[in-house]
């Protein structure tokens, strides 16, 4: 039994299709549910992918060969080396380029029939209202909480949906959140977690085909939203376990009690994270890249003495390190404390990762345990990429 979409179709038809068009798409065509009309709505669809990494690189790959007439990308990073694992439409050619102009050449590669049209910025507050306002539809890719709270709020006032995905390590989450017809994504989320609390793909991994199988089902909403067929995901959470291999779903329900979105110049405090006055991380607990250059070089002559500790795994430091660190896993601290610590250390302790979340969850140990100062124990803001951003960009990233 076919499922009968609750929803209009989200976008009218375009007056026609083409010879050329009649003959790419002729799959869909053929399928009673979606048929001539739903191919014609495609075609005057207006997309927008928020991200062109992970998840953005197999939804553009798909809306475009499904015929979505507008697909947008938003992001402001360059393509890296260690992009290439999961992110599928950037080539060892394109390291280095940006990601919005490496997808818009891989999607007119795949159907030049299809509008691209990149915006190569970072979504903010302010500019988020006009962009969207271009758009039918948002598919939100978004490695942070910032982002994600920041897209459920801007389409809350637009007033049109996000199909949302999440991934990290061997799990994946799909939804719709669309206000007015179901929840939204401060529905799911109230607030977001506090900061280093959950790792990004960057610190915890993900495995590098959970993109596309997420990614998938993302452009599958996304053209049953458009079309007005089937059954959309809104009001459910797919949770997807990738090891296990199994799909479960959770039902969600809009808050009565939640406030509705105004503006967005409260989107940062509204979601529990950084404003521009806080943003800064508290200086008795970290110091910068460009900092601990300063101090290195002073060790270095025999101004001041510190033990720098990288608390990474064997493959990282085989793959990038700090000049003058020395070795201790983030495990041996959390489970022995300030013993784990070298008999070697000398005056303060300064610990590093990759990026941040693990050397704070080792200061986090060695401050229960180490009867010092507050200032004895440090963190690197950033890790290992604020260093090669802020001091040696010569590194190989990861």
């Amino acid at each position: 039994m076919t499922a009968v979409s609750p929803f209009p179709p989200l976008v009218e038809p375009t007056p026609e299709l083409n010879h050329e068009e009649l003959e790419r798409y002729s799959r869909h065509l053929t399928l009673p549910q979606l048929g001539v009309e739903g191919q014609r709505r495609l075609k005057n669809a207006r997309v927008l992918i928020i991200g062109a990494g992970g998840l953005g690189a197999p939804a553009l790959q798909y809306l475009a060969a499904a015929g979505v007439g507008t697909i947008g990308v938003i992001d402001d990073d360059v393509v890296s080396v260690s992009n290439l694992q999961r992110q599928v439409v950037h080539g060892m050619a394109d390291i280095g380029r940006p990601k919005v102009d490496s997808a818009a050449d891989a999607v007119t590669r795949l159907n030049p029939l299809v509008t691209v049209n990149a915006h190569g910025e970072r979504l903010t507050t302010d500019n988020a209202l006009d962009i969207f306002s271009g758009y039918d539809l948002i598919m939100d890719g978004a490695d942070n909480f910032g982002t994600r709270y920041l897209v459920s709020d801007a389409a809350e006032l637009v007033g049109i949906p996000v199909v949302w995905g999440s991934i990290l390590r061997f799990d994946g989450q799909v939804s719709v959140f669309w206000s007015g017809h179901g929840p939204v994504y401060r529905d799911l989320f109230s607030e977001a977690p506090a900061p280093g609390q959950v790792p990004s793909c960057a610190e915890g991994g993900v495995l590098g085909m959970l993109p596309a199988t997420i990614g998938s089902v993302m452009v599958t909403e996304a053209l049953k939203l458009i079309t007005g067929i089937g059954r959309p995901l809104v009001g459910r959470v797919l949770i997807h376990d990738a090891l296990a291999q199994t799909w479960r779903e959770l039902s969600i329900l809009p808050d009565p009690d939640r406030p509705p979105v105004t503006d967005l110049s409260q989107v940062a405090v509204a979601c529990g994270l950084p404003t521009a006055d806080d943003a800064a991380p508290a200086s008795h607990e970290t110091l910068t890249a460009s900092e601990l250059a300063v101090l290195l070089t002073s060790r270095s002559l025999g101004e001041t003495s510190f033990t720098l500790i990288d608390v990474r795994d064997d493959w990282e430091r085989d793959l990038v390190s700090i000049p003058g660190s020395v070795q201790v896993r983030l495990q041996e601290i959390l489970d022995r404390g300030v013993s784990a610590l070298p008999d070697s250390v000398e005056g303060n302790v300064i610990l590093h990762c990759k990026a941040g979340v693990r050397s704070a969850q080792a200061l986090g140990a060695l401050r229960a345990d180490y009867a010092l100062r507050e200032d004895t124990v440090k963190h690197l803001d950033g890790g290992v990429l604020a260093w090669i951003q802020d001091v040696d960009p010569t590194l190989p990233s990861y």
